[in-house]
């Protein structure tokens, strides 16, 4: 089965974008990114514009995510991004005007999420209310203190984004980064907290939050959700088992030289050849979930 890939981050002018310093990668463009689609059995991806400036090398716009999509309509769709602290965000300002500008023009969700605020901080807050209210989901980057890093910020144990999951009933969360998928196991702690932890898992907070707010999904992607599966596989497939209707494959290429991508794609596929990963679970996490999310059923 063709795979959607949830998490997608590209460049519509390469020539004008700033390569990495560390490692001299810019992102890719949609060519370079479909290229390497076809190499992984991907059919379509969903753009991400970065607009938030924590942490960030370069921002990608929303303009430019809804022109590839145009571009390329048969093998990419896109989300919107919104930082919490655009057009003086109150509860009686407009900000509510950005999101409805964008889901007109065809944005399926809200992220990646990389402001570095609270969680429930007044301004995160207000925009999640609002993207609830237009049945916009939201992908979120955990980060674990301001300052230094991207990413929604929550502590040890996720407490700031159950309050929200709490407030919110009708806003679906979809959660990625080091310090989410770091709670899978209940052994989780500050110091580990921003790595890929090794070794069985036993049950943390995800499976947890996941029981009682049937409105938080789990993106897959990048590293950090290769290496929650990968360090168990046994409770990789109960987990996926259990919550098969709320999780989403996705990739998080960010350079050419990536190659996480391709371990978890043959880590997934190996499950579903052995029969470990049951067929209808396997279809669900690939591609189903993703084809309901973006309305292409």
């Amino acid at each position: 089965m063709k795979k959607i890939d949830i998490h997608a981050h590209l460049t519509a002018f390469p020539e004008y974008c700033p390569p990495d310093p560390n490692n001299n990668q810019r992102f890719l463009t949609a060519d370079e990114l479909l290229s390497m689609y076809d190499e992984l059995g991907i059919e379509r991806g969903v753009i991400l514009p970065i607009t938030s400036p924590d942490g960030e090398l370069v921002v990608l716009s929303n303009e430019s995510a809804a022109y590839l999509a145009g571009k390329y309509p048969d093998r990419l769709s896109w989300f919107c991004n919104v930082d919490p602290r655009a057009m003086e965000n109150t509860s009686a300002s407009r900000i509510g005007y950005l999101l409805e500008w964008y889901k007109s023009l065809g944005a399926k969700g809200v992220g990646e999420f990389t402001s570095n605020l609270y969680a429930d901080d007044p301004l995160t807050d207000h925009l999640l209310d609002i993207c609830g209210e237009l049945d916009m989901p939201v992908l979120i980057h955990i980060a674990p203190k301001f300052g230094g890093y991207y990413g929604m910020i929550d502590d040890l144990g996720l407490p700031r984004i159950e309050k929200e999951l709490r407030l919110h009933p009708k806003l679906k969360i979809i959660g990625h980064s080091q310090f989410f998928w770091s709670e899978i196991s209940a052994d989780n702690s500050d110091e580990i907290r921003g790595s890929y932890p090794s070794g069985k898992i036993v049950e943390g907070r995800i499976a947890k939050l996941m029981r009682e707010y049937p409105n938080l999904y789990c993106d897959l992607s990048a590293g950090s959700g290769a290496n929650a599966m990968m360090r168990d596989p046994e409770y990789a497939v109960s987990f996926m088992t259990e919550f098969a209707d709320r999780i989403y494959y996705g990739c998080d290429i960010c350079a050419a030289t990536n190659r996480h991508q391709y371990i978890f794609r043959d880590f997934l596929d190996g499950l579903y050849d052995s029969s470990a990963l049951p067929k209808d679970v396997y279809e669900k996490i690939v591609r189903k979930n993703a084809e309901k999310l973006l309305g292409l059923q």
